[in-house]
């Protein structure tokens, strides 16, 4: 199911996402508001969750837990992760549209939902432990070093009746999620293209009105193919965990690099100013990424080869053209 989702997104990008959003904006919407709905409906059983907002409950935990702490943010990480596609989708929509959205609806939804799974799962610990014996208890029966214990707080929120539909609206949201970062791929690639990182492939105007909506069929195809490659040899969503944070934290410490570039040498600021407003961030992404590293052996290094393969080809091709350029 999976993969024919799959290849029907990727089958139609060339039609734009003007076409597209059309159905994207009103069931991301409904989307959010189920969300924030499901998660303020536990919050009313166990409003004392809302003590989770205080800083007090994460300080302690440190304390208490030590090295465990640095191993536990790689997968906290994993709960802020979509919002680099923001910076990635910039060009369709504009700083204004997304700050309006993420500040009036997806933060509130979110924060809500995240609450309100964390309320479920104390009034349903005891349930939870005994379940996690049986598993255990199982997995030990046959040997097995690791077990299986399968739960989902989202999903269980939701009454028996509508969890079906859930399960469909929430497919249809990770459809969209994943159209963002394709579009971001588009317009990524132009940049590099426009930068004289990479050569000059075939770009499309998908829109009369919107410079920045394009279509690439090389770059539609080639992600085609790795994500098809990915979804068969990972499997599942939580074995390719790893390589998302991984991928994330990576994605935004370099943005932070990067903006210490902007505000020193197109802002005309001076180095020490601008080191001085990037290095806390720095040091919150630095310390996520080291916890993810944890788990380079887990399917993390998938990322990295992948990285590492952009930056070979984009340095054999500025160097190859600056060769050219010398001998004509």
């Amino acid at each position: 199911i999976a993969v024919g989702i799959l290849v029907g997104l990727f089958a139609i990008q060339s039609r734009g996402t003007g076409v597209m959003g059309r159905f994207f904006g009103p069931i991301t919407t409904i989307w959010f508001i189920t969300m924030g709905a499901l998660g303020a409906t536990q919050i009313m059983t166990n409003p004392a969750i809302l003590q989770a907002l205080s800083p007090v409950h994460a300080v302690s935990f440190m304390i208490d837990h030590h090295f465990l702490t640095f191993i536990v943010l790689g997968s906290v990480f994993l709960a802020v992760t979509g919002a680099e596609a923001l910076y990635a989708d910039m060009g369709h929509f504009g700083r204004r549209p997304i700050r309006t959205a993420w500040i009036g609806l997806v933060l509130p939804a979110l924060t809500l939902n995240y609450l309100g799974q964390g309320a479920f799962v104390i009034a349903n610990l005891d349930r939870l432990n005994q379940e996690y014996r049986t598993a255990a208890d199982a997995a030990r029966a046959v040997g097995a070093n690791t077990v299986q214990f399968d739960f989902s707080p989202f999903f269980e929120m939701a009454p028996d009746m509508f969890r079906l539909p859930l399960v469909i609206l929430a497919t249809a949201a990770t459809v969209i999620a994943s159209q963002a970062v394709i579009s971001g791929a588009f317009s990524l690639t132009q940049q590099a293209i426009q930068l004289g990182l990479l050569p000059r492939m075939e770009i499309r105007r998908t829109s009369e009105t919107q410079a920045g909506q394009i279509y690439m069929p090389q770059i539609n195809w080639l992600l085609l193919a790795g994500v098809l490659v990915l979804t068969l040899a990972f499997g599942s969503s939580t074995r390719l965990a790893a390589a998302y944070g991984i991928s994330i934290t990576g994605e935004m410490l370099m943005s932070t690099c990067m903006m210490f570039i902007v505000i020193w040498k197109l802002w005309k600021r001076p180095a020490i100013l601008a080191a001085a407003i990037v290095t806390p961030f720095v040091i919150i992404e630095a310390i996520f990424l080291a916890s993810n590293l944890q788990r380079v052996w887990s399917g993390g290094f998938v990322p990295l080869l992948l990285a590492g393969g952009l930056i070979l080809i984009m340095w054999t091709w500025v160097r190859g053209t600056r060769l050219l350029a010398e001998t004509t």
